[in-house]
């Protein structure tokens, strides 16, 4: 046997011990990444064989080597035990992992459908001017005693109901987002405000319609 192959079945042996369990020839040249040639890990599966080191087996046309388990120090009752505890244990932690995982990639989804606090702010103040223009428009007609159609009518006020509820919504979700926001904030709600640039209904001199 020349250095090389004596080398490569010293990958071989290693590599199928390290894993013990069965691998077909192709399964371990593409395993070892391609370190060892086809041809030569058929060559040093052979020679582990003949040695004894490795038992082959085959299933149909299909070849398989594992690593002789009777190499293996024995284990005894009590380190069966404390292995069969032990997965067991590792089984129960990986299902509360997987739990995990889709509950907070549960709570990612929604926070990345949820819109900013800068966006919110922005819908806001665009309801807002909206429903304000609305609302001139509609004092406008009212003082002006302009006669219109019960349809213009019946459209001015769905439009205001429609937008009434979006500015009602929009203020809830801005209103929870910074409230969230709140409850790791060391400092009072009005100095928030002031650094993120919250303009305040109060502020911008709009009163929300009762429903």
């Amino acid at each position: 046997m020349s250095k090389k192959e004596g080398s490569d079945c010293v990958k071989v042996k290693k590599y199928v011990e390290q894993q013990n369990r069965p691998y077909s020839v192709n399964d371990i040249f593409l395993n070892l990444h391609k370190e060892v040639g086809k041809t030569a890990v058929q060559k040093a599966l052979d020679q582990l064989t003949a040695e004894g080191t490795v038992r082959e087996k085959a299933y149909g046309k299909q070849k398989v080597y594992v690593y002789n388990q009777e190499l293996f120090p024995p284990l005894d009752e009590t380190q069966l035990k404390e292995m069969d505890t032990r997965t067991a244990e590792l089984c129960t932690t990986l299902k509360e992992k997987e739990t995990q995982l889709c509950e907070t990639e549960g709570m990612l989804k929604q926070l990345m459908s949820t819109p900013t606090t800068q966006e919110a702010q922005k819908k806001a103040t665009q309801i807002e001017a909206e429903v304000s223009r609305l609302q001139q428009k509609l004092s406008d007609l009212t003082e002006n005693r302009v006669l219109v159609s019960k349809d213009e009518r019946d459209k001015v006020v769905k439009d205001n109901d429609a937008m009434t509820k979006q500015w009602r919504k929009r203020r809830r979700i801005a209103t929870d987002i910074l409230d969230a926001i709140l409850e790791g904030y060391p400092h009072p709600k009005a100095h928030l405000y002031e650094e993120v640039g919250v303009e305040t209904d109060q502020e911008a001199g709009v009163t929300l319609p009762k429903t």
